[in-house]
């Protein structure tokens, strides 16, 4: 918005309320509204608009699946958390959260469990190929989180995984 535009805008707005208001009440109980009064409130609403876009404080999530009560990457993963390591490397302003997951067979006791080793491990690995420890946190869900509800070997595989979570630091 054009400055001409903005001092039109509050001009405008600041005759409607000292109109309003002088049909409200007396000027004795009501001071007529000043321009300079009106700019910080009016700012909100007609400001000029964000010097940049704001980023989402999450970036992606990125599933590494693992093999059935194993703490082995599936080759498919290893390549997966080889480029995401390769990517943090260059990206100092990001930290990742491991979410530990498991399919829903075993004790919830044994899922949490599970699901914190697979985390760890994948931690273990970042930090052996040069990821700082501080911008890695492990955190196990267990078997509470499923990305699909179904009872077969296709469900449990897809349920076997660390979610990555990249977010800016």
């Amino acid at each position: 918005m054009t400055d001409s535009r903005r001092d039109f805008l509050l001009r405008f707005a600041a005759t409607a309320l000292a109109a309003v208001g002088g049909g409200c009440a007396s000027s004795a109980e009501q001071p007529a509204t000043q321009i300079s009064e009106m700019r910080p409130s009016l700012m909100v609403l007609y400001g000029p608009p964000p010097r940049r876009p704001v980023e989402p404080p999450v970036l992606i999530t990125t599933e590494l699946f693992f093999r059935d009560g194993h703490l082995d990457l599936t080759p498919d993963s290893e390549a997966i958390l080889r480029r995401q390591i390769a990517w943090l490397k260059q990206q100092d302003a990001y930290a990742v959260t491991l979410e530990g997951n498991c399919d829903d067979r075993g004790t919830s006791e044994y899922n949490l469990a599970l699901g914190q080793r697979r985390a760890d491990e994948v931690k273990r690995v970042m930090v052996a190929s040069g990821i700082a420890a501080e911008r890695i946190t492990t955190i196990s869900l267990g078997k509470e989180r499923p990305r699909d509800p179904g009872h077969s070997e296709q469900a449990w595989a897809r349920n076997r995984r660390v979610d990555m979570v990249f977010a800016r630091r």
